[in-house]
């Protein structure tokens, strides 16, 4: 019945001319549909209130990176305000522990076995909902012209998560990839395309938000940065020693950086700093934890909580060569009162100024200076933590947030 019901809604959406990606993304449905037993028409109980429909590329987990930490605290900001929120996953997976996340916010999910299919989904709440977000190119290109034909009363924002035509450029100018060159031109000739047909479209920078804004002059491009609560810390600059580096590899970025920092600054340091460590933490992988491991280096891998190892080490470092957006890695250790070292890369559209809220070096050799340095001055150690944590609190607050949410989606319509 379902697969009759797709093949029907794709039959008459090629007869009113829209796009093939719109008839892909109902062939790919389609093929996860033929697997899973749930009725693609149950209606989800929205209740009285307006609705609104996030698509991202999977499940958001707090602990495995910084953009599901942002995601979820998206989500859960516009249930705080008013919205019934149903999340839909592009990868069609999710785990226990995901699902029972989301349900405790009050979150549907549908898009996964054993719950409706989005298209299916969609054909019969299309009509009930205020507005969609749909985050990161590949996903919102996949899905904006079915969303555009079955939600026609919705608003759509374009959350573009960092802008991944600039990090992908940045990335093949450090290692010389000429074929990853031509994929990001690709990346940012879609996201122009789709914050030129959007409502609005998220950005996490001040950088990204003036750059979009001038290749799309008549987008309204909206900052939504990170969202964090000050932590704060507890143990003191006598109290801690080590360095904390936070970033899992499948960010291509992070495995550059991870890298760098082990074989070219951490030698220069142990000449100035001798034996002091480096923790490493984040999704990494078996053969890259043995081409890394070595004295005074320790592999974590991926971790629940971080707040251990914030409150034992004396610095967080970003030696970041490469990406785009905000770097949550440092909006995570600033929260916790950690200082920062970072390069200009890491630091950028962050507020942020060296010597007042981080140190920032560019070079092996100025990266292991600013170290040094920082486990030198107790002073400076306390300013920089200080002024980390206004930081957070000023630029990436969940106030910061809902405010943005609430003028971008403009004043929402109950369900009909």
């Amino acid at each position: 019945m379902l697969l009759r019901r797709l093949r029907g809604l794709r039959h008459s959406l090629a007869l009113r001319g829209l796009t093939g990606t719109l008839l892909h993304a109902i062939d790919i449905q389609a093929g996860r549909d033929a697997t899973t037993n749930a009725p693609s028409t149950a209606q989800i109980p929205l209740g009285n209130g307006p609705a609104i429909l996030v698509i991202d590329a999977v499940m958001p987990d707090p602990t495995r990176d910084s953009g599901s930490v942002r995601m979820f605290g998206i989500l859960t900001l516009l249930r705080d305000i008013g919205w019934n929120v149903v999340f839909a996953p592009d990868s069609g997976r999710s785990t226990a522990s995901e699902r029972d996340a989301l349900q405790r916010q009050e979150i549907e999910v549908i898009g996964i076995p054993g719950s409706p299919s989005l298209p299916g989904w969609l054909e019969d709440n299309g009509n009930r909902l205020g507005a969609t977000m749909l985050c990161r190119h590949d996903v919102a290109a996949m899905h904006f012209d079915l969303v555009r034909a079955l939600a026609p009363r919705a608003r759509i924002a374009f959350d573009t998560v960092d802008l991944h035509g600039l990090r992908e450029e940045r990335t093949a100018r450090v290692s010389g990839d000429r074929a990853l060159l031509r994929i990001s031109r690709r990346s940012w000739n879609v996201e122009r395309k789709l914050a030129s047909r959007s409502e609005v479209t998220f950005v996490v920078s001040p950088v990204e938000q003036e750059l979009l804004r001038k290749e799309v002059p008549g987008a309204r491009v909206e900052l939504l940065s990170n969202i964090h609560e000050v932590v704060g810390r507890t143990s003191s600059f006598a109290q801690r020693h080590g360095m904390l580096f936070v970033g899992g590899f499948g960010h291509p970025p992070n495995r550059d950086a991870a890298h760098w920092l082990v074989e070219r600054i951490l030698p220069l340091l142990h000449e100035q700093v001798p034996a002091m460590p480096l923790h490493l933490v984040g999704a990494i992988g078996g053969e890259e934890r043995r081409l890394l491991e070595r004295e005074h280096v320790h592999v974590h891998g991926q971790v629940a909580d971080l707040t251990p190892l914030m409150e034992a080490c004396l610095v967080a470092v970003a030696p970041l060569r490469a990406g785009a957006g905000v770097k949550g890695k440092v909006n995570s250790a600033m929260s916790h009162g950690l200082p920062v070292v970072a390069t200009t890369i890491a630091a950028e559209g962050m507020h942020l100024l060296d010597g007042h809220d981080v140190l920032v070096a560019d070079t092996a050799e100025q990266f292991a200076a600013a170290i040094a340095l920082l486990s030198r001055d107790r002073l400076l150690w306390e300013g920089l933590s200080r002024h980390g944590m206004e930081n957070i609190q000023r630029h990436f607050s969940r106030a910061q947030a809902r405010r943005v949410l609430e003028s971008s989606f403009g004043e929402p319509f109950a369900p009909v």
